[in-house]
């Protein structure tokens, strides 16, 4: 494969007409080792809930799957979707992928619940959830968590996402419309435009981001 040309994998781990989960998630493992001798750059796993078409709800689980059953590839998550989880949970569980495969792991981040409103609630409800978009209170704590930016006096300035020497991996933001793509270049993440499925011209997205990118922690540039 050319060099200059870096070709990633999205699997939804799906149930194929006559066959199981456990089938359907080794096949996800064959794909992510062929997808490495092949020369692909990264692998990116999907969370849906409730859908009998899919077998994996779990992103951060097969990525650790995969990471161990790979060398080189990249692996990461196409997203978490961080409105159905607390943010301490979502960087521990990466701090450990990353400890485990350093240099390995990506942790791309989505707005939507992946779901219907019901298992949306069944995810949240022991959250306190809200009617309101809370995405970005939600990534502002996972990068307040991350820096040990919460002040004195906060209920979470003790708190420290475990294990504490090891450093989150590289964030993105998915979306699918010209407000993921803002809010991305705003908030100074990584951006992976769902191509896919969006309605929105993706050429729209890029300039978006580019044009109300600001550097921040994580990215520079």
């Amino acid at each position: 494969m050319d060099p200059m040309t870096l070709l990633s994998v999205l699997d939804l781990s799906p149930i194929l007409q006559g066959g199981d989960v456990g089938q359907s998630l080794r096949n996800t493992l064959d794909l992510a080792r062929h997808a490495e001798r092949l020369g692909y750059n990264r692998y990116w796993l999907a969370e849906h809930h409730n859908l009998s078409s899919v077998a994996s709800p779990a992103p951060e689980i097969m990525i650790g799957q995969i990471a161990a059953a790979t060398q080189r590839i990249r692996v990461g998550s196409g997203g978490v979707m961080l409105p159905n989880h607390a943010p301490l949970m979502v960087a521990e569980r990466f701090k450990m992928l990353e400890a485990l495969f350093p240099g390995r792991i990506d942790l791309g981040l989505g707005r939507a619940p992946g779901t219907d409103p019901a298992t949306s609630y069944a995810l949240r409800r022991r959250q306190g959830i809200s009617e309101e978009d809370d995405f970005l209170e939600r990534f502002n704590e996972l990068m307040l968590l991350e820096t040990r930016g919460f002040p004195a006096g906060h209920p979470f300035h003790n708190v420290r996402a475990m294990p504490s020497d090891v450093a989150l991996p590289p964030i993105y933001l998915l979306g699918s419309s010209d407000y993921s793509a803002q809010l991305a270049g705003q908030i100074g993440a990584a951006f992976a435009f769902a191509h896919h499925f969006a309605t929105f011209p993706a050429d729209e997205a890029m300039r978006l981001y580019r044009e109300t990118f600001k550097p921040s922690v994580s990215h520079d540039k």
